[in-house]
């Protein structure tokens, strides 16, 4: 048995893209939703592992709160300080973060190479964290870190010190530099209204976009100019993909059936 767990969760679409994978592949396994109060947390992980279970994803708002409740943590997860993916062995938690690798898999699927590149990460919150230090492992060539809140892009930046990423650079929303690459991972575009990240001018040829955000049914403003301006685009829904296969490949010790989960959550 492997679950999502979190508060809500009832709106998820993780369960049936893991499901029709074991399906198509017949695998004797099957994932359910489990809403947690975040006061709860605690008693519901011990649950969890005294069940048995293979292994759970995490959502909001219980990422960063497991982090002193795993045994051991991935770079992705120490460095962003959010777990969504645990993995159960024997009486160990193994916490990782898989957003980071699904974002490089999205991007290698939309023949966006990253190695040498110079990328713009707009926001730094757990999700920026972890693509920061996925992207710093595919060897791109800097990082520049926008951030309504400096101070939050300086700790990021200083995080990241540790992993080797080159060319780590804070700056100003109002003065982004010209980079191949932006990132987004900012709430923005995840409501009706919600404004652009960036300026409609600075999606033009030349660069490549990719949106952590992902809103069921619709694209995002600003995968919706990308693709109509031509521009190299990721959007959320293949982030959300392929961050699972690499959460079921941990639990599971083999590869996924990408097609079903790519057909359940289209």
């Amino acid at each position: 048995m492997l679950a999502l767990i979190g508060h809500p969760v009832g709106h998820s679409l993780s369960p049936a893209m893991h499901n029709a994978s074991f399906v198509a592949d017949d695998l004797d396994y099957v994932y359910v939703c489990l809403d947690i109060e975040p006061a709860e947390l605690p008693t519901a992980v011990r649950g969890l592992k005294a069940l048995r279970l293979r292994g759970f994803n995490v959502t909001m708002p219980h990422k960063r709160a497991m982090i002193p409740l795993v045994d051991e943590l991935d770079e992705e997860a120490r460095v962003s300080g959010a777990v969504n993916t645990v993995v159960v062995e024997a009486s160990r938690l193994r916490g990782f973060n898989t957003d980071g690798g699904g974002m490089v898999m999205a991007c290698q699927e939309a023949g966006i190479e990253l190695a040498g590149k110079s990328i713009l990460l707009l926001g730094a919150g757990g999700t920026a964290a972890a693509i920061a230090v996925a992207f710093g492992k595919a060897g791109i060539g800097e990082l520049h870190i926008a951030n309504r809140n400096v101070e939050r892009a300086a700790r990021l930046r200083d995080k990241l010190h540790s992993t080797g990423i080159r060319g780590l650079a804070i700056r100003p929303l109002n003065a982004l530099p010209d980079a191949e690459i932006v990132i987004n991972t900012t709430p923005l575009g995840m409501k009706k209204d919600d404004p652009m990240p960036v300026s409609p001018d600075y999606v033009r040829e030349g660069k490549a976009f990719c949106d952590a955000v992902y809103r069921p049914g619709t694209n995002t403003p600003l995968v919706r100019l990308a693709r109509e301006r031509n521009v190299p685009v990721v959007a959320g829904d293949r982030m959300l993909l392929y961050q699972g296969v690499l959460a079921q490949k941990l639990w599971t010790g083999r590869e996924p059936n990408v097609r079903a989960m790519d057909q359940a959550i289209s």
